[in-house]
């Protein structure tokens, strides 16, 4: 018997079925290289990164002001506000429920280029830095890790859609409100930590007295991993939630900067940090690296969106399906 296969070099050629089963082990050999360097290429070491450092991180927002400054600025009080309806309102029971929603993905299908020029209509009312539609934020960030690191493009592409769950707030996707789609995130289910932005209002959070929840651990455990984690809900979580179910191929390192990137108690402090593995470890070298474009390239100065979208277009089907479920 004959058989046709395909050679690691991509010329098909055909052999004897026999000699294939004599030499099996070397096929197998062959298999185990290819998924080893695949499994490699799908999981990159942030040890090894070496930047090109073309991005210069600027000393004030486009306001003038410090970055991340919650006291002082031109947004400070919608940004508060938006914060105390957070802190009161994002509780156990709440998160767990509109999760629950969120998974049946039944809101839309789009690609996500498409998704990306819906954020022409959404300002992120939690951020005291930019009131510049997102559209352009994401570009921004994306544009800036481009230019230091050019040969990533995974990261390229995290950067365009991390922050694409703020579709949100659109009536098509519930039109929720900010306080359950923007703003630093944390998890339910245990002790508000106070490096949490206004970290006042948790106190008026039903679960703040609850002993069940108001321990260090609350229901989790030490070590247990952050994806045991119920955090608080918002873009970041019903973005990640798209992507993994969507079958997106972008690396492991990729779909925790999108789920985690507005958990500045962790990754700015420390906070939280009892409930972390050793992958979230290596991860969160990688969502530091994120960081600093996705918090210091915000600014007035415009990406040509048109210049740069058949960039992104090609990274897009390269890492997804032509539609998603939304």
């Amino acid at each position: 018997m004959r058989v046709s296969v395909e050679k690691p070099n991509g010329i098909s050629s055909d052999f004897d079925f026999h000699s294939m089963m004599i030499n099996s082990s070397n096929v197998f050999i062959w298999f185990s290289v290819t998924q080893a360097k695949s499994a490699e290429q799908a999981q990159p070491d942030a040890n090894k990164l070496v930047s090109n450092d073309q991005f210069t991180v600027p000393q004030n927002n486009a306001f003038g002001n410090t970055f991340r400054d919650y006291e002082v600025g031109a947004r400070t009080d919608k940004v508060e506000q938006h914060y105390k309806a957070s802190h009161i309102n994002q509780t156990y029971d709440f998160v767990k429920k509109i999760r629950e929603e969120y998974k049946k993905l039944n809101k839309a299908e789009m690609g996500i280029w498409e998704c990306c020029e819906l954020l022409n209509e959404v300002v992120d009312d939690s951020d005291p830095d930019l009131d510049e539609p997102q559209i352009q934020h994401l570009l921004q960030s994306a544009e800036a890790i481009r230019k230091d690191y050019p040969n990533e493009d995974w990261l390229h592409l995290t950067a365009l859609i991390h922050d694409l769950g703020k579709i949100l707030v659109l009536p098509k996707f519930g039109e929720l409100p900010q306080w359950a789609v923007v703003g630093d995130t944390f998890p339910v289910g245990c002790a508000f930590d106070e490096f949490n932005v206004h970290y006042k209002y948790f106190k008026e959070n039903p679960d703040f007295k609850n002993p069940k929840y108001n321990t260090n651990n609350g229901v989790y455990s030490e070590g247990c991993g952050l994806d045991n984690l119920l955090m608080s809900w918002g873009h970041d979580d019903y973005m990640y939630m798209v992507a993994k179910e969507n079958g997106t191929t972008l690396p492991q390192a990729g779909l925790f900067i999108i789920r985690y990137h507005s958990f500045y108690p962790l990754h700015k402090h420390g906070a939280y940090a009892q409930f972390m593995n050793e992958e979230n470890k290596k991860n969160m070298k990688w969502l530091h690296v994120f960081n600093k474009y996705d918090l210091y390239s915000k600014s007035k100065a415009h990406v040509n969106v048109e210049k740069v979208k058949p960039y992104y277009e090609s990274l897009i089907a390269k890492y997804f399906p032509a539609k998603l479920k939304w």
